[in-house]
């Protein structure tokens, strides 16, 4: 598991989008599509499920990362 990820979607990409700051993590670079899925199906929650699934999924990971950086920082103390 990678303990230092890159951002993938630009700060420009991500104001382009209309992200809000606070969605603006390791995976928003998947928010972008999912909203404009959303947007394009108003919002019907089974016409963006693969979209949906990919973001979570890297929510998931994310956090699972964070989990272990922070494991990492506390045995080092």
């Amino acid at each position: 598991m990678e303990t230092n990820p890159e951002m993938k979607a630009s700060q420009e990409d991500l104001r382009r989008a209309k992200v809000d700051i606070a969605w603006r993590d390791f995976c928003s670079h998947l928010l972008i599509p999912l909203n404009q899925c959303r947007r394009d199906n108003f919002f019907l929650p089974w016409k963006c499920e693969h979209e949906r699934h990919e973001y979570e999924k890297c929510q998931y990971f994310d956090y699972k990362r964070r989990v272990l950086v922070k494991s990492m920082q506390d045995t080092n103390k």
